[in-house]
């Protein structure tokens, strides 16, 4: 199961086309794009979210510009520390 590391909901039509191209390929994908805003609609509760269900995951996945996002390096650290592969999605297409 892959999660994909979240940029910003600007960011969520490139979530769910990587999220597609993924799932066509036989990938489980968790996309928090699909996850529902939180009660609070900030960005600690986005990243609570979003890493819990990363923490299910066998891999992260990150989208192209994924450097830029101090979320994407939160769950870069998170995943790291916890051994968890992790890709950049050009490397699975």
């Amino acid at each position: 199961m892959a999660y994909f590391d979240f940029l910003s909901g600007t960011n969520y039509p490139a979530f769910n086309r990587a999220a597609e191209q993924l799932r066509a390929k036989g990938f489980e994908v968790e996309n928090p794009a699909e996850n529902p805003q939180p009660a609070c609609n900030s960005w600690n509760g986005y990243m609570r979210l979003g890493l819990r269900q990363m923490l299910t995951c066998d891999a992260v996945v990150f989208l192209p510009g994924w450097w830029q996002s101090k979320g994407a390096r939160l769950e870069l650290d998170v995943a790291s520390r916890l051994s968890m592969p992790c890709f950049k999605l050009e490397e699975l297409l």
